[in-house]
């Protein structure tokens, strides 16, 4: 008898990057749970986004849990601050930005982390990148691995393995170290349909049949077509500019 798949908890964002790691969690082999949140952003675009991949690739299940974090503001993904346009790349690479939301990444591991524990399972993928990425903090290989010793540390699940000498919880993070020219041409030999995903910080309501427009000007349109360029991939997503 063919033995079941380990579940795995997929945190799934509906953007380009989540959805490569959703499939990289299919490659390995594991039986994966998409875990998507409505955290108080200023469109519904990536949720829509979210559940077009989830579908398409197949979930276990897919989990949309609505946080609040616009109540505490600082960032221009949730309040009315503007989003930054048009920056170079040395301007992007420079400092934290405003799009960064506070916390964002330990929250919505402890809530992954929260759902792994009550599934068994004790696989936890995220897709953040420390090379073509915006300067986040919580994007950093040293944070994984701080949250995983954390996950270790602050669940029974974990202390219940360290007791019987086992591993207990693995935060996998296999877009860490790549490129987002080799993201998109990883997502590509996984056959992911990448005009359903969307990266823009700004999006505009879609047009003839699509869900959504990307702006083409924010930090995140501006590394997506950089990586569809740098991949020599004809880059599906519709843009404002």
């Amino acid at each position: 008898m063919a033995s079941t798949p380990a579940k795995a908890v997929v945190l799934l964002s509906g953007g380009l990057d989540s959805a490569t790691c959703l499939a990289i969690a299919k490659e390995m082999g594991f039986q994966p749970f998409a875990i998507t949140f409505r955290y108080g952003q200023r469109h519904d675009a990536e949720i829509i986004a979210a559940e077009a991949i989830a579908q398409r690739l197949g979930v276990a299940g897919h989990d949309i849990i609505d946080i609040d974090l616009a109540k505490f503001g600082g960032s221009a993904l949730t309040t009315d601050m503007d989003v930054p346009k048009d920056r170079d790349e040395a301007a992007i690479a420079d400092g934290i930005p405003v799009t960064y939301v506070p916390a964002r990444n330990t929250v919505f591991l402890s809530l992954a982390l929260a759902r792994a524990e009550t599934l068994l399972a004790t696989d936890i993928f995220i897709g953040v990148n420390a090379l073509d990425y915006s300067g986040y903090p919580d994007c950093r290989p040293e944070y994984i691995e701080a949250f995983e010793t954390l996950a270790n540390l602050a669940t029974k699940a974990g202390i219940e393995a360290a007791q019987e000498g086992e591993k207990g919880f693995t935060i996998h993070a296999p877009l860490i170290d790549l490129t987002k020219s080799e993201i998109v041409n990883r997502g590509a030999d996984l056959g992911i349909d990448y005009s359903q995903t969307l990266s823009c910080y700004d999006p505009a309501p879609g047009e003839r049949g699509t869900p959504f427009r990307h702006c083409g000007r924010c930090d995140a349109c501006l590394l997506r077509k950089k990586g569809f360029n740098e991949a020599g991939i004809d880059d599906p997503t519709t843009y404002e500019a």
